[in-house]
């Protein structure tokens, strides 16, 4: 079984941890089709890894590696020239291997979407910095592509104001039992939005909000929960006095499964969270059918920005629907790439995505593989969009209709 990659050949290696699962598979695929790297898939499940990597050809290997031990991961990492971190639950993973790729003196992407998680990776930036080594945190599809369509959208503006940031996750789109322990994880604690310039906690599943997608995924009455969004962006958008992020589960109705599942104390330990996970893994797909129609195997991101444009309230909306792999999985193959060929040159530190991609060529990069970002623009704010898009969904003129939304 081997545990460290082959280092023979010009083209610099990319590690791709936990590369042979339900998001690291499409990372593995994106970098083996831009053809710059050679890829290292390594992951716990070897034999898995291997076979997946025979199918991938083009010098693909598969090593084995455990993220609880250390020398295991700073093993792997030999002379590699960037990593990518898929291995989750990101609250157990994430720093463990931020902490061997600064020990490995390698460059590394992950795509963490766990808010206490992304406050660890943060706490590392003075390591990395003394190290010499870039750490980029949560650059998948929420966080990631939410970031920038985030600062794309303020980019727009002369004074960008207020942000929100909606995603919509479909039972038919993933079943790996890490992404159900992410989603246990965020709708059972109390979790950071940033409001009127500063950081406060919200309880999950409240501050409810309309939201509209393109269909088939459509219009959803989303919730906050914990994500790292809100952390991150206030850091490099100083002017902006709020960011909430919001999700919501399809079919429509898994809310009341899991709003159920919190009453019922399922939910109030790790434990309980861990055997919950594994008990929904395995009938993951049949909960799509659930309600009227099957839900599509699809999901979607939003984020609005609005503030003063030409001394006019307006609110920038930007918006993706794909699959789950996809959207996650394209765009930390891109920084990797970017990494692993110069495009973009290595700051010692931890960043967010926000803080050190070149939007354009990013977005431009996601496009080339078909993923499509949409763009609205409007006059007011948030609160406006909210007002309307509630009094659409509820009936009730949108003037009267602000409480359905749950406000910021």
């Amino acid at each position: 079984m081997a545990s460290t990659p082959s280092t023979s050949g010009a083209a610099p290696v990319a590690v791709v941890f936990g590369g042979a699962g339900d998001m690291g598979y499409r990372v593995v695929r994106e970098l083996v089709a831009r053809g710059n790297t050679k890829v290292v898939i390594a992951d716990f499940r070897y034999d898995r890894a291997r076979k997946f990597a025979a199918q991938q050809g083009k010098g693909t290997e598969a090593v084995f590696v455990d993220a609880n031990v250390p020398g295991s991961l700073t093993g792997v990492l030999r002379g590699a020239a960037v990593a990518v971190n898929c291995i989750g639950p990101f609250f157990r993973y994430a720093e463990k291997v931020g902490l061997a790729a600064i020990r490995a003196g390698v460059p590394l992407v992950d795509i963490c979407d766990d808010d206490d998680a992304t406050v660890k990776m943060l706490a590392l930036d003075g390591l990395a910095r003394q190290a010499g080594v870039m750490l980029i945190v949560g650059v998948g599809w929420t966080p990631g592509l939410s970031n920038l369509l985030a600062v794309k959208a303020a980019s727009e503006l002369d004074e960008p104001q207020d942000c929100d940031i909606t995603w919509v996750g479909s039972t038919s789109d993933s079943e790996g039992q890490a992404v159900i322990l992410h989603v246990l994880h965020a709708i059972t604690r109390s979790t950071p939005s940033f409001i009127g310039g500063g950081w406060v906690d919200l309880p999950a599943l409240t501050h409810h909000r309309w939201v509209d997608f393109p269909e088939p995924i459509g219009r959803v009455n989303a919730y906050v929960c914990g994500h790292p969004e809100p952390l991150t962006l206030p850091r490099y958008l100083p002017k902006l006095r709020s960011v909430v992020l919001r999700g919501y589960l399809l079919p429509h109705e898994m809310q009341q499964i899991a709003k159920g599942m919190i009453d019922l104390d399922l939910l109030n330990t790790d434990k309980k969270k861990e055997a919950m996970a594994a008990l929904l893994q395995p009938v993951l797909p049949l909960f799509a059918h659930l309600g009227e129609g099957v839900a599509p195997a699809l999901s979607g991101i939003r984020s609005d920005v609005s503030g003063l444009k030409d001394g006019r309230l307006k609110t920038i909306s930007y918006y993706s629907v794909d699959t789950m792999d996809r959207l996650t999985g394209v765009p930390p193959a891109i920084a990797a790439d970017m990494l692993a060929t110069g495009f973009l040159k290595q700051q010692p530190g931890v960043f967010a995505p926000e803080g050190c991609l070149p939007v354009e060529p990013f977005l431009e990069r996601v496009a080339e593989r078909e993923i499509e970002i949409e763009r609205e623009e409007c006059d007011g704010t948030i609160e406006d969009l909210a007002r309307r898009t509630a009094g659409e969904a509820t009936g009730v003129p949108a003037t009267d209709a602000a409480g359905s939304g749950g406000g910021r």
